[in-house]
């Protein structure tokens, strides 16, 4: 894999980066690629009481974005298990894998909120970003799994082997956020090796300035793009 980051970081870093979303994934691709930025401080400034936004997404993304730096809050665990309700954080495949994540991120197995998106999953969630977010979650709550009777590995193989599947003859899914989405949760769950032309055709969609998206670039698939490409060099990608 031939990519070097520092123009990349150089465009990225000189944009207006400024909602929770936008922050919490550009500090996980700075920690990645171990680049300083004074955007840990901006993203905790944001935080308002025991959540960011008083939204669960958002609130799992900073978490989650937070939490391999060391900095984990009590309330914000405390928060989104009281947002937990039959199960799930809003009947909804997205907040729930999201915070499912974040949790995991922070230490915390929820046994029930795996077992609600096993259950559930069915034709309306069965696209390759979503079924990608939904065993990310699922993978890394079963590495910290604390029932030695759970087995999350089945479901989480039987729909990892689907995506691959779904991919097209470039060797992508669809956009080049979805992309990133996918290959994050399959270099997770175990199936790196699988990537090697979905690397090739996400570097060869970098724009001429070191940024990815639409016409000059946008904030969130460039930060998706260099979380992929620390996390397949991690993983032993060549």
């Amino acid at each position: 894999m031939q990519f070097q980051s520092e123009r990349t970081f150089k465009w990225l870093l000189s944009q207006d980066i400024s909602n929770v979303k936008q922050i919490s994934r550009v500090i996980q691709a700075a920690y990645l690629w171990d680049v300083k930025t004074d955007l840990v401080s901006k993203l905790i400034d944001l935080k308002k009481g025991a959540c960011w936004e008083n939204s669960l997404r958002d609130t799992a993304r900073a978490a989650s974005a937070l939490a391999p730096g060391g900095t984990v809050f009590s309330d914000v665990i405390a928060w989104m298990l009281s947002e937990q309700k039959d199960m799930a954080w809003n009947n909804d495949v997205y907040d729930t894998a999201y915070v499912l994540a974040s949790l995991a991120d922070m230490g915390v197995w929820n046994r029930e909120g795996c077992l609600w998106l096993i259950d559930n999953y069915g034709a309306s969630w069965e696209h390759p970003g979503t079924t990608a977010l939904i065993i990310n979650a699922l993978k890394k709550q079963d590495e910290i799994c604390e029932d030695e009777s759970n087995d999350l590995e089945k479901f989480i193989d039987e729909r990892a082997e689907w995506i691959l599947s779904e991919r097209t003859a470039e060797g992508a899914w669809k956009t080049p956020a979805t992309s990133n989405i996918v290959m994050q949760a399959l270099i997770n769950t175990g199936y790196c090796s699988e990537l090697g032309e979905s690397v090739q055709w996400l570097l060869d969609r970098m724009n001429d300035n070191g940024s990815w998206g639409k016409n000059e670039g946008d904030i969130n698939t460039t930060a998706l793009s260099l979380i992929t490409l620390a996390s397949l060099e991690k993983a032993g990608l060549p």
